[in-house]
């Protein structure tokens, strides 16, 4: 058999693989395209960071895989970060005993159900709601089995529209408005096997404050030394330092996004949320620092980047100077959490007594965004900067 023979059979036998095998060579990734359209992983495929358990079932991480420990009780695993509007992917196995489900826009506390948020149920043998519906609002137009294989859902979560599809197939498409915002849990109801992984998310209604002709809508704080300009690219850049340059606009609950890229070695800025305006540096701070401890990114210096300054560092710096990446704050309550290219970096809750000044204890009230320009060294590029608020509980 020559090489050509062989490349081809490759190529056919790679065609043919199925899904399931072609997910499993890339399990709890996102690829470039993917992070710079602003998608972020909700399981980083090794723990359960950005997860908190509710009742009694128990959860382990292993292989690449959120199990449910069988047997453990009646319970379910929540991000500790509300979404509101989103495209939500997950797979998962389940056994023909199992009933489970993704529940969507639950609330940060207290006892989930279907009742208390949307119910995407997985369960093939249910009568009324098989998998691929949504208990109490939508029955699946398509009845598909899911046992014993890797399942995929692709939800979509836009206001009052709300969409299944299942393994590529549309089983539902309705409107209901009893939830508008809330976590993202997965459901164990106490037998059988559950597995879960490659769980994404993308927000949705983000909407661009920066038009990449000029700071229309953005108030430079005066007599500092950093200069804001718009680059021929269309890129908001800041050389020089120290500088704030704040939005007129105040956001209090919100998903943030914009691409950076660190144009030297090591630049330290940072942007600022909850900031007052008119006041210098004030608000918390999601720190930019691409460096870390020797060849160990899981030791930032000075908090790395995606840490909430002064508060908690990132757990890795994913970010690499002198190439864009993408940043992602969601921000309700006293609750904070960071992505960097759809990694997350940070999961903050502010405990402290309540203070006008973040910097100072934890400030619930609205605030202006702000863009730190930090010393003589800075030299930072921002595009692509849109915001989303949440909609009011």
């Amino acid at each position: 058999m020559n090489n050509t023979t062989k490349y081809l059979l490759a190529a056919l036998c790679a065609l043919s693989a199925p899904p399931s095998l072609a997910a499993e060579a890339k399990s709890n990734a996102l690829n470039p395209k993917e992070a710079s359209e602003g998608w972020i992983l909700l399981f980083d495929g090794e723990t359960q960071f950005g997860w908190s358990p509710r009742g009694e079932a128990k959860w382990t991480v292993a292989d690449g895989v959120i199990s449910a420990v069988k047997g453990s009780g009646i319970g379910f695993l929540s991000t500790t970060t509300e979404f509101a509007n989103y495209a939500l992917k997950a797979e998962f196995w389940v056994d023909d005993s199992a009933n489970s489900g993704v529940f969507l826009r639950c609330p940060t506390s207290g006892p989930i159900s279907g009742f208390t948020a949307y119910e995407v149920n997985i369960y093939d043998k249910h009568e009324q709601w098989p998998t691929g519906s949504i208990n109490e609002v939508g029955r699946a137009t398509k009845k598909l089995q899911t046992v014993g294989r890797w399942n995929s859902y692709e939800i979509t979560a836009d206001g009052d529209n709300l969409a299944i599809r299942l393994n590529g197939e549309e089983t539902l498409s309705v409107k209901d408005s009893k939830h508008a915002r809330g976590t993202v849990a997965l459901q164990y109801n106490g037998q059988g096997d559950v597995r879960f992984r490659n769980i994404k998310l993308k927000p949705l209604g983000l909407k661009s404050i920066f038009n990449g002709k000029d700071l229309s809508g953005w108030k430079e704080i005066p007599g500092r030394k950093s200069v804001y300009s718009v680059t021929p690219e269309g890129w908001l850049n800041v050389r020089n330092g120290n500088g704030d340059l704040q939005t007129e606009a105040a956001y209090g609950d919100f998903v943030f996004q914009l691409g950076i890229i660190s144009n030297g070695k090591h630049l330290n800025s940072g942007v600022f949320f909850r900031a007052i305006a008119g006041q210098f540096w004030s608000g918390y701070e999601s720190q930019i620092r691409n460096q870390w401890t020797g060849d160990d990114r899981s030791k930032p210096v000075d908090y790395g980047t995606g840490g909430i300054y002064n508060r908690q560092p990132a757990r890795r710096v994913v970010s690499t100077d002198g190439e864009w990446f993408t940043k992602t704050i969601v921000a309700h309550g006293p609750h904070m959490a960071v992505w960097i290219n759809g990694i997350q970096a940070s999961d903050f809750t502010d405990t402290r007594p309540p203070n006008e000044n973040a910097r100072q204890g934890y400030r619930a009230k609205a605030g202006v965004l702000s863009l730190q320009g930090h010393d003589p060294t800075t030299d930072l590029s921002f595009r692509n900067i849109r915001i989303a608020e949440l909609p009011t509980k």
